[in-house]
């Protein structure tokens, strides 16, 4: 099993900045790609970004388009999420996520395991 905590979320204006950070414990996560899905009021849930142990790292470039940053610590087993230059499209409950990987980072959501509680980001206009 693998525990997953989400923080960092928060009202903020637009053009501002959040970290999200999540953190895991349960197991060793060297095996496993971590993500950012988000999902905004009556809509489904999208990738947003994910990353492997080794740092490689992909986007949803329609919706992040360079101001989301992916990142992990490994030492912390954490994960964060930068997201810059924010925009109300923006707000909706992030959640993070993680998923065994041998090959290629999945983008569908439906093959993640685990799931974080969400943290709500709430960015005003």
């Amino acid at each position: 099993q693998v525990q997953l905590v989400e923080s960092g979320g928060g009202l903020v204006q637009a053009g501002g900045s959040l970290r999200l950070s999540c953190a895991a414990s349960g197991r060793t996560l060297s095996s496993y790609a971590m993500g950012w899905f988000r999902q905004a009021p009556g809509k489904e849930r999208e990738f947003v970004a994910a990353i492997r142990w080794r740092g490689v790292s992909i986007y949803n470039i329609d919706s992040v388009k360079g101001r989301f940053t992916i990142s992990r610590d490994n030492a912390k087993n954490t994960v964060y999420l930068q997201m810059n230059s924010l925009k109300p499209e923006d707000t909706a409950v992030y959640y993070c996520a993680a998923v065994l990987v041998d090959t290629l980072i999945p983008t569908n959501q439906n093959e993640y395991a685990y799931w974080g509680q969400g943290t709500q980001v709430t960015v005003s206009s």
